[in-house]
């Protein structure tokens, strides 16, 4: 994962996370195996492993795992395989088993109902669900508190909005995206109840063009900070935004504003205003570590201490998730910070639903 050094809140490797629970369930899941051939597999959902969020994060984590322990790319070592929409899954989870991998992910809720009945069909092989949760003994379940990074998200859009009015997109609807929207709209109403959220859905989250088109009618209805938590169809969504930026100059009060997921998206925010300024227009990223939490737990599975039917979940206080502080002022970060320090302390219940 290509990461701006700029990630304001301290993040650490998922491994601190995890040494307990992984230590305190040794030996559940298949038999451990041989530590020089652990070899592990990766199904994406329909975006690519470069579509700069969730699936090029737990690629980034995959080939972090490979370079630790001196694999290489293909059948002996670590590989990908490129679903182009949920119906490719399971063919390519059932691929990945037939291929000898000992460690199989799916990333993404949508890779559940495939992954848990190859799991049971494949009881030797270890797997590793992303975003659900899936009780086999032989998978273990990878979750997020997306909520609480998404509250700072809002808080953010709160102190930066200039019109008073934000955006929400989401790609699809269900349990885990709504944790994205209900957590912005937390923070968000907190900050200032007075301002005015809209959410629209794509219904996919690899349309770029219709992640442009809800941008235009968000920004047309007055938004100028939107939080897309859509995967790939989030590019169009950049997209809009800069189109709009370019023809202002950078200290424009009419500036649009996105906000990143998964990863650090500031890059995708960078471009050159009227005035022949360089800027950028990527608030924050509501950081999710899903690099680090796949390439811990394949170094624990090639250990031999596979958490199979284990959930494992990652927050703010856990180091899983963050908000990284791209081009945020000194001011809006200011009550990222205040507001992170009130979750962990538990001060602040984040909701789970909308």
């Amino acid at each position: 994962m290509q990461r701006s050094a700029q990630i304001g809140i301290g993040i650490i490797a998922v491994a601190v996370v995890g040494g307990g629970i992984y230590a305190a369930t040794r030996g559940s899941g298949s038999q451990s195996m041989g530590k020089n051939n652990y070899t592990v597999a990766l199904v994406t959902d329909g975006g690519g492993v470069d579509d700069r969020s969730f699936n090029q994060s737990a690629w980034s984590g995959l080939k972090a795992y490979g370079k630790d322990n001196n694999l290489k790319q293909g059948t002996k070592g670590f590989n990908y395989f490129q679903s182009t929409d949920t119906s490719d899954i399971k063919t390519n989870l059932q691929t990945a088993v037939k291929g000898g991998y000992k460690l199989v992910y799916g990333v993404g809720f949508a890779a559940a109902p495939a992954m848990n009945t190859v799991a049971k069909a494949n009881p030797k092989t270890n797997f590793a669900i992303i975003d659900s949760v899936i009780p086999d003994k032989n998978v273990a379940s990878l979750m997020f508190k997306s909520e609480q990074s998404s509250y700072l998200a809002g808080v953010a859009a709160a102190k930066q909005t200039k019109s008073k009015t934000v955006g929400f997109i989401g790609g699809i609807h269900g349990d885990i995206i709504d944790t994205f929207e209900a957590g912005f709209k937390a923070g968000v109403a907190a900050t200032d109840p007075n301002i005015k959220i809209v959410s629209q859905y794509a219904d996919s989250f690899t349309d770029a063009a219709k992640g442009k088109t809800i941008a235009a009618s968000m920004v047309a209805g007055g938004a100028d900070v939107i939080f897309q938590a859509a995967g790939g169809t989030g590019s169009g969504v950049f997209s809009e935004a800069k189109a709009n930026n370019q023809k202002l100059t950078a200290d424009s009060d009419h500036k649009i504003w996105v906000i990143g997921v998964d990863m650090d998206q500031k890059q995708d925010g960078a471009y050159t205003a009227k005035n022949n300024e360089k800027s950028n227009f990527t608030l924050v990223s509501a950081v999710k570590r899903v690099d680090h939490a796949v390439e811990s737990l394949s170094n624990d599975g090639r250990k031999g201490n596979f958490p199979g039917g284990k959930t494992i979940t990652y927050g703010l206080k856990e180091k899983g998730v963050a908000l990284a502080k791209d081009s945020a002022s000194d001011n809006v970060w200011s009550a990222v910070q205040s507001a992170q320090k009130k979750i962990i302390a538990g001060d602040i219940k984040v909701p789970v639903h909308p």
